[in-house]
């Protein structure tokens, strides 16, 4: 059975997409099963932001063939880890748990790389290229730990 990861920001078009496609490209797909989601539904069906796709494209990684979707409660079911990348998402998100076992299945992305800090990956959305570039490096630190935890 393959471990299934769940990476989840605001509106899955900017960081969680990265997110998703930093690790896959790190993890074997016939163990692990990675996706991504948003906590608002705004951007349902919607591709990456270009900004997203266009920096992990200059890393090799393809986004295009994911879709934005809203995080929902069943998630928790279907999920064994769920990286948040800020705090406010970590709220939205734990608020929706039936269980501290599901709570507990909830952790910011860069607890990986500074843990119990509770560091932020800031939403790139409003800035310019530079600002992706920052996020990427921020995810492809933390998915190279998270990798050598799973390992």
């Amino acid at each position: 059975m393959k471990t299934k990861i769940l990476m989840v920001c605001l509106g899955n078009i900017c960081r969680s997409p990265l997110a998703e496609g930093i690790l896959a490209s790190k993890l074997d797909p016939e163990l692990y099963f990675i996706d991504s989601a948003g906590t608002s539904g705004h951007h349902n069906g919607e591709l990456p932001d270009r900004r997203s796709i266009a920096i992990a494209r200059e890393h090799g990684l393809n986004l295009t063939n994911q879709r934005s979707r809203k995080f929902v409660k069943e998630d928790f079911e279907d999920f064994d880890y769920i990286y948040v990348m800020d705090n406010s998402n970590y709220r939205d998100v734990v608020s929706l748990a039936n269980s501290e076992e599901q709570k507990n299945k909830v952790d910011r992305i860069m607890n990986a790389v500074f843990p119990g800090e509770n560091v932020d990956v800031p939403d790139p959305y409003y800035g310019g290229n530079d600002g992706f570039k920052h996020v990427y490096k921020m995810l492809d630190d933390a998915c190279n730990i998270i990798v050598t935890k799973l390992s």
